[in-house]
């Protein structure tokens, strides 16, 4: 990577640290996440590149509180070196499955979620159409977490006016797979056909690898869910996403599934066979395909029924302890 590379590289991961904090921060908390990142940038070189970025245009100065990004640092940010976000994905599955902590033997520790945020006054509605989705087990678990204007999910605040909402995501399958020594290769999320409430193929899919967004998200603002109906009638399109472990692991792996119903994540999953294709995906003979329904159907069935809804797949890790049943949220 030439000079000019690097620098581009650097001024870029400030303003993805700024547009991820999402209030001012000064060159001190800046340095310290591009550290968490892998980049070591003392407080001081942050500071002579946020002078630059505030010439720019892309940064500005909120009094003492720090910097912010601005309309057209997010813009610089959404835009920039797309080629090399590609495979932002799996990489993001990646580093929440090793993160995450949770242990099924004792009950502890942290699991990956997915956050969304509803209007206040429209709660009722998303909640009527969640509740559906949930009954029919169109996720991984029931477990959520709820969290009013002004509250806290994670690392995330809930705005003001919104109530924010934690539901299980599937990648949470992969970390409990890692700690039992199963590794877990994410392949694509797609659009699942069920059939009488049974899944019966792919109908879309998108490859993590070629993608620098969650396919789940793109396949929710795309209007191109059917989770609802899917709940009601058994016929629709969910979200769910497809991967594969070692077929030698795959006893091993049943057993592990067996135990994550005591849980509360016995939601759908589809174990394959060595060699044999899951759900007319196919597998090379030394793999095993798994196919697990998208933690977020529950919000995308709100989606669909006019509830407007602001979702964020693989959105941050939080304690298995603050999670309840969905059916014992009384907001």
């Amino acid at each position: 990577m030439n000079e000019d590379a690097f620098l581009e590289r650097k001024t870029l991961s400030i303003l993805e640290v700024l547009q991820e904090a999402g209030k001012p921060l000064g060159a001190r908390a800046v340095s310290r996440e591009l550290s968490r990142k892998g980049l070591d940038l003392n407080e001081r070189t942050v500071r002579y590149h946020l002078l630059h970025l505030d010439a720019r245009g892309y940064t500005r100065l909120v009094g003492r509180s720090g910097r912010v990004l601005t309309e057209k640092g997010a813009r610089e940010v959404e835009g920039a070196l797309a080629v090399e976000r590609l495979g932002f994905v799996n990489a993001r599955i990646d580093d929440l499955a090793w993160r995450a902590d949770y242990d099924l033997r004792t009950g502890k520790g942290r699991v990956v979620v997915n956050i969304t945020f509803f209007p206040q006054e429209q709660e009722p509605r998303a909640m009527e159409a969640m509740r559906g989705a949930f009954r029919a087990g169109l996720c991984l678990s029931d477990l959520v977490q709820r969290s009013g204007p002004g509250g806290r999910i994670g690392r995330l605040e809930v705005p003001s006016g919104m109530v924010g909402w934690a539901t299980l995501c599937s990648v949470t399958l992969n970390a409990v797979f890692l700690r039992h020594g199963i590794p877990v290769e994410s392949t694509f999320g797609g659009l699942l056909e069920m059939q009488d409430g049974r899944p019966r193929r792919f109908t879309e899919i998108i490859s993590y690898s070629g993608s620098t967004l969650d396919p789940i998200e793109i396949f929710i603002k795309g209007k191109m869910t059917g989770v609802h109906a899917a709940a009601e009638t058994g016929n629709g399109r969910i979200c769910a996403s497809f991967r594969q472990i070692p077929a030698s692991a795959r006893e091993r792996a049943a057993e592990i599934l067996e135990e994550m119903k005591t849980a509360r994540m016995g939601g759908l999953v589809v174990l394959g066979k060595p060699g044999q294709p899951c759900l007319e995906i196919p597998c090379p003979k030394d793999r095993v395909g798994l196919v697990v329904a998208g933690g977020l159907n529950p919000p995308a069935a709100a989606e669909e029924l006019g509830v407007d809804t602001y979702s964020r797949a693989m959105a941050d890790l939080v304690d298995y302890s603050l999670l309840v049943p969905f059916s014992k949220v009384r907001p």
